[in-house]
């Protein structure tokens, strides 16, 4: 699935079955509290917490409700993620192309 057509299921997941999006401020704070959600499982997982009881590694599951909610933000603000990330990509790469490879802590 390319970001365009994630983009699409989506919207029309959301016009199907959701009603209608949430407001752009109420998903930018579900998008803050999914972000929480998966810093715990990265905790948990690679940092030095363990898993409560009844706590569950769900890692792809935390990063899709991440990703999920940043589409409909993208949907909402006429933003064509497929675009932002070449131009994205590009910004850094004219910007870090040397810096990381000089790096001798890498």
């Amino acid at each position: 699935m390319t970001i365009k057509e994630a983009q699409d299921t989506v919207d029309q997941w959301i016009k199907t079955y959701g009603v209608r999006y949430f407001s752009e401020l109420t998903n930018m704070a579900v998008l803050t509290e999914e972000v929480g959600e998966l810093a715990r499982v990265m905790a948990r997982k690679y940092g030095d917490q363990s898993f409560k009881a009844g706590e569950k590694d769900n890692l792809g599951d935390e990063m899709a409700d991440v990703l999920w909610v940043l589409l409909c933000l993208a949907n909402q603000t006429g933003v064509d993620l497929t675009e932002e990330l070449k131009k994205n990509i590009e910004k850094k790469t004219l910007r870090d192309k040397e810096r990381h490879i000089q790096n001798e802590k890498l």
